[in-house]
């Protein structure tokens, strides 16, 4: 092969290369993070969820928690007593009755412990979405609502129980693979997030 056509062919090879960098390029460019694309929007909220874990008791609960042990007792907990009783029969949770106080006190267990106060129970991954509204300006940023579908990961074994689920019926759902969610996302340079 002559001197001048291997030039002229690695002149090719180059000139075809260059072209198809420029063409991944510019397709790249048409998937940006920043697009309004539900694909950009499952990865957002993945992205976010990876990092928080879905909890029955976000705020944390203060140990021991107690709760009148009176029969019909009304009380001023946030948290009932089946919820409780259903964490003590998961082996999450230990129960003490003081009876001069007609209160039952409830400690985490070995167990509980290792769940914490907050409990959590896994993480969600988005599995569709199934709105979105038309992203408008708030604060200056593009903003979207989206409603979607999700699936729990990472769920511990004690979450599985009948009774927690019964308990906490939202999270059996999620459990289950039949969780809904809402949230709200913002448009940022670096793609869609789910603000803090």
């Amino acid at each position: 092969m002559a001197k001048g056509t291997m030039i002229s062919s690695s002149r090719l090879v180059l000139r075809n290369t260059i072209a198809a960098c420029a063409l991944v390029l510019t397709i790249a460019g048409c998937q940006s993070k920043t697009a309004p694309t539900k694909e950009n929007y499952i990865a957002a909220l993945n992205a976010h969820y990876a990092a928080h874990d879905d909890c029955l008791f976000p705020g944390g609960l203060r140990f021991p928690y107690s709760v009148s042990a009176k029969p019909g007792a009304a009380s001023d907990s946030t948290v009932s007593v089946k919820s409780l009783e259903a964490l003590k029969d998961a082996g999450m949770l230990e129960r003490t009755e003081d009876k001069d106080l007609h209160v039952n006190r409830y400690t985490l267990s070995a167990a509980g412990s290792r769940a914490t106060a907050r409990f959590c129970y896994g993480h969600r991954v988005v599995s569709s979405i199934d709105s979105s509204t038309e992203p408008a300006k708030v604060n200056g940023f593009p903003e979207t609502q989206i409603e979607y579908h999700y699936t729990m990961m990472d769920v511990p074994v004690w979450a599985k129980s009948e009774a927690i689920q019964a308990a906490f019926p939202e999270m059996g759902k999620a459990i289950k693979g039949e969780g809904t969610g809402k949230a709200r996302l913002s448009q940022t340079l670096a793609g869609w997030q789910v603000p803090e």
